[in-house]
């Protein structure tokens, strides 16, 4: 399970770099910084197929093995993203935030290709989420517009360039502004000081051990927090997938069991209670992203 170990070694990565500061106080939810939110993570899209095609040239793709329209695809995927921080960017005029500076975790081009999908389900992810808070009904059909192709972006990159599922299940996964922001802020070194305040909070780094489980598996989970389970008065690990939280009880020593039905890409994060929220009111750790592949009947007749 090579990409769940990818994933969860990633997501340690991301969440343990020291992200900008940012306000203990969130900022309003609006039309205006959910753009502005939305922004910010095409900005670190867009940057990370920039920075990587001009790292790995043709012959670089070629040499790991590669046909040469794999990378085509993703010089049209660096222009997409190009397209939507355009789009953005013209929406929100002198409000719009600026590029920061990124460092992002892959070593070579499998790697790159790996965090390419992870970066196109989260983004896909992050529109969903926020549609739910949209007003105006022009910003909402723009988002899903988005969404869209972000999500067929990340299924491109999983069935053929990785020969993996090309969805995750009858549904795609929805995450809100923190536990989105828990997965990109550790791309950003550094910001602008004048960029806005964005509508999330920072949480805690989580790490699963091991980084690459199965379902019916026992796990640990631990991350930088005052808060943690005892039997006695418990946490839980809420396991995000389709449009489904499962629940599991996290024990002392921060045990939990993986819990069946999961498949493809699922978020996971340490919350308070059982509770399914839009919010950030439950949230105790950010969230690990990890890997439950499955037959997808590949099978020729089928």
């Amino acid at each position: 399970m090579l990409f769940s170990t990818v994933l969860i070694a990633l997501s340690s990565v991301w969440l343990a770099a020291a992200a900008p500061a940012r306000r203990s106080t969130p900022a309003a939810v609006t039309d205006t910084s959910i753009m502005q939110y939305a922004l910010t993570l095409e900005h670190i899209e867009h940057a990370f197929y920039v920075q990587g095609l001009e790292q790995y040239d043709a012959q670089a793709f070629a040499d790991a093995g590669y046909e040469p329209w794999v990378r085509g695809r993703f010089a049209q995927i660096r222009e997409h993203e190009r397209t939507h921080v355009d789009f953005l960017r013209g929406q929100l005029g002198e409000n719009a935030p600026e590029p920061c500076n990124y460092s992002y975790p892959y070593t070579d081009i499998p790697s790159w290709v790996s965090l390419s999908q992870t970066l196109e389900e989260v983004g896909a992810a992050a529109y969903m989420g926020a549609a739910l808070f949209v007003h105006s009904q022009d910003v909402l059909s723009a988002s899903l517009a988005i969404s869209h192709i972000e999500a067929r972006q990340a299924g491109w990159v999983s069935s053929a360039i990785r020969n993996k599922q090309p969805w995750d299940g009858d549904f795609e996964t929805p995450l809100y502004f923190s536990g989105i922001w828990s997965l990109a802020v550790g791309f950003i070194t550094s910001c602008p000081q004048t960029n806005p305040d964005l509508p999330v909070q920072s949480f805690p780094a989580l790490t699963v051990t091991p980084a690459s489980p199965v379902m019916g598996e026992n796990i640990t989970v631990s991350y930088n927090s005052t808060v943690q389970a005892t039997d006695d008065c418990p946490t839980y690990m809420a396991w995000h997938h389709n449009m489904t939280t499962t629940f599991t009880v996290i024990h002392e020593g921060g045990v939990t069991t993986v819990p069946d039905g999961l498949r493809g890409t699922v978020f996971a994060g340490v919350v308070k209670n059982t509770t399914t929220t839009t919010s950030d009111a439950t949230m105790l750790s950010g969230l690990a992203a990890l890997s439950f592949p499955y037959g997808s009947y590949a099978i020729v007749g089928a």
